[in-house]
């Protein structure tokens, strides 16, 4: 695989020669992102002279963009939707869209109230761990109702799985507060 100056009408995955899909060869990719900063350092030492410096500065960037984009699977989900925006994943009852907003919203918030009793409990240690490996299941249940959906990418599928995104963002956030407040408590693994 050598890398060229990259042509912009490139999308990610034909850059990492991998298929348009959500559920992705994690090891293919990292061997073809290796592959692929290897020869930008043949470049960039002069073992091959075939792009100017400025290309090579501009690809490996956009390679290294690309790999991060694609080992995130929110990342990897919002990137598809860019992608498949000619079916419209946004479009749909704006009243139903923001209704599931509203919802989300309002189960981040309890799972906020929940992560703030936990420190108030006998044992917040486990409370909070209990609370952790909750989001981690729902994450992987979603997670897996994600990759079926894309795999059949219909506008009915697109629009359902953006509202999975958004759980999982918000899901994501809450893990967050939930590590942050572990260390708070000064809680181990």
């Amino acid at each position: 695989m050598q890398l060229v100056v990259l042509n912009s009408t490139k999308n990610y995955f034909e850059l990492f020669d991998l298929p348009m899909s959500f559920a992705i060869d994690a090891s293919l990719l990292a061997e073809r992102y290796r592959a692929l900063l290897r020869s930008a350092q043949r470049i960039r030492y002069g073992i091959d002279n075939d792009v100017d410096s400025a290309g090579n500065i501009r690809a490996v960037t956009q390679v290294e963009k690309a790999y991060r984009t694609l080992t995130d699977p929110l990342s990897r989900a919002e990137y598809l939707f860019s992608l498949y925006s000619e079916t419209s994943a946004e479009s749909g009852d704006y009243a139903e869209i923001r209704g599931n907003r509203g919802a989300s919203l309002m189960e981040e918030m309890e799972l906020r109230e929940t992560l703030a009793e936990a420190s108030n409990r006998p044992d917040p240690a486990t409370a909070v761990a209990e609370i952790l490996t909750s989001l981690a299941e729902e994450c992987a249940a979603l997670d897996k109702e994600l990759h079926d959906l894309f795999a059949d990418p219909c506008p009915s599928n697109l629009r359902a799985a953006r509202q999975i995104v958004r759980k999982l963002q918000s899901l994501s956030r809450c893990r967050r507060d939930a590590e942050e407040r572990r260390l708070e408590l000064g809680i181990q693994d």
